[in-house]
């Protein structure tokens, strides 16, 4: 191993479930790149001190996963405007000597949604969000940055979807849980960025019924690859999205930032993630 090979790696409590050294170890192989990306098991009270010397470790940077993201926000120098509004980070890499932070989840997300439903014009139009926490952040960010009119914020706690209203702005509307079906009159998107769905996690009740049919069903779970919600929503005649694309396209710009390279999110990269999925998760 090459002393000056550049060496990534994600962190997180726990760690292990996450595809992103799959996915970063096939672009460095598929373009031939010397590097490497591992994993790192992180626990809360070891955060601080695992980034304080993350380039004495041997890293280029990182990616931060649940529960570090909103604690690096705090840790490093925030890049850009759309970090700072979301208070999160998810990609850390130095600059000059500093030690930076990014967020490429809207990014991710709004990549996915334009490949997967080229057709679905944002620009005017309106949206429901399942969700007030990280994920939801993101995909609000992203879906005002697209130019959507309308944006209403369907959570539990009411408290947290009020948040972001003050955070993002007019566009945007809290709504009780209870509220979904009201709001979901009309809308051309429906997102849920909640875990609800997730495996081992309980699903999603939420009755679509009130969804006009042309409207769009993205859910950012990726485990399983199709959620009930998506099912029940592809057998009312919906275009659905799933999650995989928006973990392999927030990696993008992160593999950019460490290794200098753009690499391209392919179907072979995606069968790749799939068939890992399939082996631990049957579906």
């Amino acid at each position: 191993m090459a002393d000056d090979m550049k060496r990534s790696c994600i962190i997180g409590w726990p760690v292990e479930h996450s595809r992103s050294p799959l996915i970063h170890g096939y672009w460095l192989k598929h373009y031939a790149l010397e590097g490497e990306y591992r994993s790192e098991a992180v626990p809360a009270d070891g955060l601080d001190a695992f980034l304080a010397t993350l380039r004495e470790r041997g890293y280029v940077g990182c990616n931060v996963t649940i529960p570090h993201k909103e604690r690096t926000a705090e840790l490093v120098k925030l890049a850009d405007d759309l970090t700072r509004k979301l208070a999160a980070v998810n990609t850390v890499y130095f600059e000059g000597g500093e030690i930076m932070g990014t967020n490429t989840d809207a990014y991710g997300f709004a990549a996915h949604l334009r490949s997967s439903a080229p057709d679905l014009n944002l620009v005017g139009a309106d949206a429901i969000i399942l969700g007030a926490g990280g994920a939801a952040r993101a995909v609000l960010a992203a879906l005002l940055d697209e130019g959507a009119r309308r944006i209403y914020v369907c959570n539990r706690s009411f408290d947290r979807a009020q948040t972001l209203v003050q955070r993002f702005g007019p566009q945007v509307e809290a709504l009780d849980w209870h509220r979904a079906a009201q709001a979901m009159v009309g809308v051309d998107l429906l997102v849920n960025a909640t875990a609800l769905g997730m495996s081992g996690k309980p699903e999603l009740d939420l009755a679509l019924d009130p969804l006009p049919r042309n409207a769009v069903v993205c859910d950012i779970v990726y485990v399983p690859l199709e959620t009930a919600l998506l099912k029940r929503a592809r057998h009312r005649g919906h275009r659905t999205v799933d999650g995989l694309g928006m973990l392999l396209h927030q990696a993008q710009p992160a593999f950019e930032k460490w290794f200098g390279f753009r690499p391209k999110v392919t179907l072979e990269l995606r069968r790749l993630v799939e068939q890992d999925i399939h082996a631990a998760v049957p579906q």
